[in-house]
């Protein structure tokens, strides 16, 4: 929580954002909008478990509920709650690699904590017709 770079990974951040190929789009497809706006509400409102719960299995099979509700604690504990979020981009992909293999969605947000500003980023994936919060993080450069 001091010096210039303050970085927090919450849920399971594997990968990095290196795309190995495949087909891109830019948009957000109804359904996948749903199971975000469904996520961002359960992240502001505390409501981890139920997060947890409706997440992707790339999500659950690598953490355990109690790890995933302590590592969205901490998140909210030191960025404190969102003020501003702002959709920046998003990016729609089928591919074999990172961030998650298969067809996902990766959401960019600006958004303003009420301990500084920083960079949300949802990453979605489709399971049989079915989308599902399979990664989130935060990345700021700096808290108050």
């Amino acid at each position: 929580m001091r010096k210039t770079s303050f970085l927090i990974f919450t849920a399971v951040l594997l990968g990095t954002f290196a795309c190995g190929g495949g087909a891109r789009r830019n948009g957000i497809p109804p359904a996948a909008q749903t199971v975000l706006d469904s996520a961002i509400q359960d992240i502001d409102a505390g409501n981890y478990d139920k997060l947890y719960q409706e997440a992707a299995d790339e999500w659950r099979n690598q953490v355990s509920i109690e790890d995933s509700r302590a590592k969205m604690q901490a998140m909210r504990d030191a960025m404190g709650k969102v003020k501003t979020r702002t959709l920046q981009t998003a990016r729609e992909e089928q591919t074999s690699t990172a961030p998650v293999a298969g067809h996902s969605l990766t959401a960019f947000y600006q958004a303003t904590f009420d301990k500084g500003a920083g960079m949300e980023a949802f990453v979605l994936v489709e399971h049989g017709g079915r989308w599902y919060l399979a990664k989130y993080y935060v990345t700021s450069s700096g808290v108050k």
